[in-house]
């Protein structure tokens, strides 16, 4: 594990709190000095890290290395005690994110409490470097490319035989294939960062959700 990986492991233990977390809090402060990141990058959940990564490999981009670590919260309630330790008020150290629109005012409420905005719409979120998939990142992925090209990578990855079981299942058989397709990705545990990456390195260039292009450029600010 490499010191940006530690620094990572470090600050989701510091935000959960509990015993180890003073620990993890001076861990954070000594590592945050070593790698002196420029950004760190606050997602919801291990998918969003994964696409984010694999967008930038594909742009010729390491994030880690750019100072721009991407910290997966494990669940968006927890964006506030994030802000607060990495924040104005803990690190001090520059922040961005992105979120699903379900979950905006989650975020929107965080920045607010962590000194970060007042009356921040999704506008003033975006200036500040946080980002809104509608409805969320494999919904994006799935219009920026098209039902027939999600299909293509399902099939390149041995799980077409998978995908029309699922399709056949009652609950499944009125709906839309991009519904289909979107609630196929959360059926197994490692599915969504499995296909976040694939779709990812499938996009066209031309065709990226603007939430994720917005969020890297922030990032290389």
């Amino acid at each position: 594990m490499d010191d940006v990986e530690r620094f990572r492991a470090a600050a989701v233990a510091w935000a959960a709190g509990g015993d180890d977390a003073p620990e993890a809090a001076a861990a954070a402060r000594e590592l945050a000095v070593r790698t002196r990141p420029k950004k760190v990058v606050l997602v919801e959940g291990p998918s969003d890290r994964v696409a984010l990564e694999a967008l930038a490999a594909r742009l010729g981009r390491d994030l880690d290395a750019e100072g721009f670590p991407v910290v997966p919260l494990g669940g968006v309630t927890s964006i506030g005690r994030f802000l607060e330790v990495l924040g104005p008020r803990g690190l001090g150290l520059g922040l961005a994110g992105m979120c699903d629109a379900a979950e905006e005012h989650w975020f929107q409420r965080g920045l607010e409490r962590a000194g970060l905005g007042s009356g921040l719409g999704r506008a003033g979120m975006e200036l500040r470097g946080f980002h809104v998939c509608d409805a969320d990142l494999e919904d994006e992925l799935i219009r920026a490319m098209g039902a027939d090209a999600v299909r293509e990578v399902i099939v390149a990855a041995g799980e077409w035989r998978a995908f029309r079981t699922f399709q056949n299942q009652p609950a499944q058989r009125e709906r839309g294939v991009e519904r289909q397709l979107h609630r196929f990705m959360g059926t197994h545990s490692g599915r969504k960062s499995q296909y976040a990456r694939l779709l990812v390195e499938r996009l066209d260039p031309g065709r990226v959700p603007a939430p994720l292009t917005r969020l890297l450029a922030h990032a290389a600010a």
